[in-house]
């Protein structure tokens, strides 16, 4: 749902309405029934009757900063609503006035703001000023909503982007990788591991097991071809000059990469959830 209260300038004054991600608008009770001229409270005992009647609650801004709930109406609800005031029973012909305007413009200036942009009512009695000033008014409105609108999507972006980088690096190593390299992309993909962290887990996690000081691949893994032994192109020399070959080096393929990275994110929710709220302990 978007939290985005917005100011409808209208007969000279505002409505203040949110538009819902399904599209329903809904515009504040209060502010109309006091630019009108009636009662709040009784309108409000009134919709809240009124079986057709579709209310909800949104929560704006006040004059003193405060955050404060307002009954809202939908936009349906609102033309129902409106067409049901019988002006000839109001005595002040301010707000028989007005409620005709309402009556007659009130959902249509709605769906022009959240449609189109603005909406600007205007009089035989404005001077260009007072149409420029309502127009100002509107395109500040609507500028201002475009803004939010580009900056969220900029947001989005730049929270995709290293996930976009870390797939680019996932599909674009090398066919194994030494633990150090891994360490590294995991790393880039989501929560930060050091190499001697990584060694740890997949000890714990009977990947690799340590033999007389060399850690070697478990035979199970490297069957399921998460790992491979690699023999070293290098030599040692003794102390007598014979040479001597290095142990053979744990390395991970790309399959084994792409389960460390699904392991490690479980294990980051489990850490996020607790195990009172269904966290594994692993």
């Amino acid at each position: 749902m978007s939290d985005d209260i917005v100011e409808v300038p209208f007969n000279g004054s505002v409505m203040i309405a949110q538009k819902l991600d399904d599209g329903e608008i809904y515009a504040a009770l209060k502010p109309i029934c006091e630019n009108i001229g009636i009662t709040f409270n009784g309108q409000r005992e009134r919709l809240n009757r009124t079986p057709w009647a579709v209310v909800r609650m949104i929560r704006t801004t006040g004059a003193d900063g405060k955050r404060y709930d307002m009954m809202a109406v939908s936009r349906k609800t609102l033309t129902m609503w409106l067409a049901t005031i019988d002006t000839s029973r109001l005595k002040d012909e301010h707000a028989r006035r007005n409620v005709t305007v309402y009556q007659q413009e009130a959902a249509e200036a709605l769906d022009r703001y959240f449609h189109e942009g603005g909406a600007i009512r205007t009089y035989d009695s404005d001077s260009d000023a007072d149409i420029m000033a309502r127009a100002l008014l509107v395109a500040q409105k609507t500028l201002e909503r475009k803004n939010r609108e580009l900056q969220a999507k900029t947001d989005q972006i730049k929270e995709l982007e290293p996930k976009a980088k870390a797939l680019d690096d996932f599909t674009n190593v090398p066919d194994v990788l030494l633990v150090r390299e891994t360490a590294k992309l995991l790393s880039n993909a989501g929560p930060p591991i050091g190499e001697r962290e990584l060694w740890k887990w997949l000890d714990q996690h009977g990947w690799v097991y340590r033999h007389a000081g060399t850690w070697w691949a478990a035979s199970e893994r490297v069957k399921a071809g998460h790992l491979v032994m690699v023999e070293s192109r290098s030599h040692g020399q003794r102390g007598d000059g014979t040479l001597f070959a290095y142990a053979p080096t744990v390395k991970i393929t790309r399959k084994g990469l792409a389960l460390l990275h699904r392991r490690l994110g479980e294990r980051t929710l489990d850490a996020a959830l607790g195990p009172e709220q269904g966290g594994a302990t692993r």
